[in-house]
């Protein structure tokens, strides 16, 4: 993989990385004040959020690293554009215009995309 695509997948993974740990490890009253959307999802679905996260971080950098299944890559980049754009869903229809980070992040992963698949 290119230096451009570990510039744009390497911060991607940390911020996944971490913002799924704390999913996983947190209740929803320590969410609160970085997540407020956390009380309109059930606990088991923050969870299981927070494993995805956590696993797609991992498909960012393992594969293009070890070279074993380097086309999950792209997947798990694929995945954080998906998971953006429900981001983007949840907090408009939750009444929050708050979604400058949620761009930011459906717009890195969709470059990780074009990196990782070579265009």
């Amino acid at each position: 993989m290119s230096i451009a695509y570990w510039t744009v997948a390497g911060p991607l993974a940390l911020f996944y990385g971490y913002a799924g740990t704390l999913k996983t490890v947190r209740g929803p009253d320590r969410l609160r004040p970085m997540m407020a959307w956390v009380d309109r999802v059930p606990l088991a679905a923050l969870r299981t959020l927070g494993v995805v996260e956590v696993l797609g971080a991992a498909g960012l950098v393992l594969p293009p690293l070890t070279g074993i299944a380097p086309a999950l890559a792209p997947a798990a980049a694929i995945g954080f554009v998906l998971l953006q754009g429900g981001a983007i869903v949840v907090h408009l229809t939750g009444g929050d215009r708050r979604i400058g980070l949620n761009a930011g992040l459906v717009t890195a992963a969709a470059v990780a995309v074009w990196l990782a698949t070579g265009s």
